[in-house]
């Protein structure tokens, strides 16, 4: 005589369909020493119930006129732990991966940002991986996990747009480097990194729409300006020229 499913939170609630033989007329379905609630004989085969609050593994008997039933185990199971999120952001699009480590995720069944969710790849019960699906729009969602036990909140993830570059003033500076520019776009705050000519440049973060950068040293003529966030990259072509200083 199956139970399906077999496994369900301490908090109770689960839904669970019993299938044997001469079920009808069934009075009271027992986990351990609970009686479950909503009890319903769907057919003399089948009755389903919907289990009390319990831990650890507990027998489940049915109860007929004409006796009970031998013990199937039923598992409780407590609300995942999450302990960690492998990436806090990520471009609105989605589609790239993340890892949630904790406890109790064996069973997990669903990952959800925001209003959005996905299924995730369980590796163990104490990770797993799962592929962000796309946002609504920029900004920060929470992060819950449902397993067999319940769910869990507890993180926050922020879709982030591409970042846009308007103006680099000045436009043009010495090859020795050194020059401080001041670049304006959108998306900025999450930058990642700024590269001039394939070579990193340090920069800050004045706000969202403003990044301070030192040119590093480069070679005369027009080259390349990229800014890098978690969504992607712009990139202003011929953005800023190196200016060989004079030589006599």
């Amino acid at each position: 005589m199956p139970i399906s499913p077999n496994q369900g939170s301490t908090g109770g609630g689960t839904l669970v369909t019993i299938t044997g033989v001469n079920l009808a007329n069934t009075s009271a379905v027992t986990f351990g020493t609970q009686q479950a609630t909503s009890v319903t004989n769907v057919s003399p085969t089948q009755v389903t119930a919907v289990s009390p609050s319990g831990t650890g593994v507990v027998g489940v008997t049915l109860t007929t006129p004409g006796g009970t039933s031998n013990p199937l185990s039923f598992f409780y199971v407590g609300a995942p732990f999450k302990s960690a999120l492998s990436a806090s952001s990520g471009p609105t699009a989605g589609g790239n991966t993340v890892t949630i480590s904790g406890t109790g995720l064996s069973t997990a069944t669903s990952v959800s940002f925001g209003a959005n969710t996905a299924t995730p790849t369980v590796i163990s019960d104490a990770s797993l991986t799962v592929v962000v699906p796309a946002g609504a729009s920029a900004g920060s969602v929470s992060v819950s996990v449902t397993t067999a036990g319940g769910t869990n909140n507890g993180f926050s993830y922020t879709y982030i747009d591409d970042p846009t570059i308007a103006t680099i003033t000045p436009a043009s500076g010495s090859t020795s480097g050194g020059t401080a520019l001041t670049v304006t776009g959108t998306n900025l705050s999450s930058t990642t990194s700024v590269t001039i000519d394939g070579t990193t440049a340090p920069f800050s973060v004045i706000n969202a729409t403003t990044l301070s950068v030192v040119t590093p040293p480069g070679t005369a003529g027009a080259v390349d300006v990229v800014v890098t966030n978690p969504a992607g990259s712009a990139t202003s072509v011929g953005g800023f020229t190196y200016v060989a200083g004079p030589g006599i």
